[in-house]
């Protein structure tokens, strides 16, 4: 026991990607868009909503998404068709559907991915643009600053452990 408790500790070291994930994620891509073809929009948006204001909570309360108050985000998955837009109203996330957006970020899923579960920089992703950012750029960049910013130890236990599953598949 006591040599285990004398090993260091290396929480930052890459984990490999499951085996067959190459073969999987076509898979999971082609289930998604079934999937969303399928579910109402008002169900996805009671679902996203309830899990980006639970996940948000503190940031909300302090005004950091104040700056979307009247203003509409695109976020747009390129690779599974998916178009949602975001706006805040008295310290609430919505959810719309994605048209009229003031800015757009748009990317492929394993992009928003590798942004979600911080493994790679921001600043890498839209400067090799794998991520764009298109329409009131400044709109676009506050939600990136606004992203890269916000503690990710501090939100809830069940979205951490969301984003490490889903790292394993990027």
């Amino acid at each position: 026991m006591a040599l285990i408790s004398s090993l260091p500790n290396f929480p930052d070291l890459p984990r490999p990607s499951l085996p067959g994930t190459d073969r999987i994620k076509p898979l999971l891509k082609t289930a998604f868009r079934k999937v969303d073809k399928v579910v109402p929009f008002k169900l996805k948006k009671r679902l996203i909503e309830e899990t980006l204001n639970r996940a948000f909570v503190v940031a909300l309360e302090d005004g950091e998404f104040d700056y979307l108050e009247g203003r509409a985000l695109g976020l747009e998955v390129t690779d599974l068709k998916l178009k949602l837009a975001f706006t805040c109203i008295d310290e609430q996330l919505i959810v719309q559907p994605g048209y009229g957006c003031d800015a757009w970020i748009k990317g492929e899923s394993g992009e928003f991915l590798k942004l979600a579960n911080r493994s790679e920089d921001p600043d890498t992703l839209f400067f090799q643009r794998k991520l764009l950012i298109e329409g009131d750029t400044e709109l676009g960049l506050g939600t990136k600053n606004l992203l890269d910013s916000i503690d990710w130890e501090e939100l809830p236990a069940l979205f951490q452990h969301s984003q490490a599953v889903l790292q394993r598949f990027s």
